[in-house]
């Protein structure tokens, strides 16, 4: 299975690192040895979980909690 990707923060908070682009499907890829395959695999995965999680969080919360809203389970181009 592959690694959970990690922030790196600083332990001393004083220190302020240089701003650095990170690019998050670089990242994703080599998370998974350049897999590119299971990459999208475990993004789907992520995504499948997360479809849920927003629909179980959605039927357990109250109306008037969020006002009428209600959670898009697709995202809109």
């Amino acid at each position: 299975m592959p690694q959970q990707l990690v922030l790196d923060i600083p332990v001393d908070e004083t220190y302020t690192p240089p701003p650095v682009e990170v690019d998050l499907a670089e990242s994703v890829l080599r998370a998974h040895n350049g897999d590119a395959v299971a990459a999208i695999w475990s993004l789907l995965l992520d995504a499948d979980f997360l479809r849920d999680q927003l629909w179980i969080a959605s039927n357990l919360m109250s109306k008037g909690i969020s006002r009428g809203w209600k959670p898009q389970y697709e995202r809109v181009p």
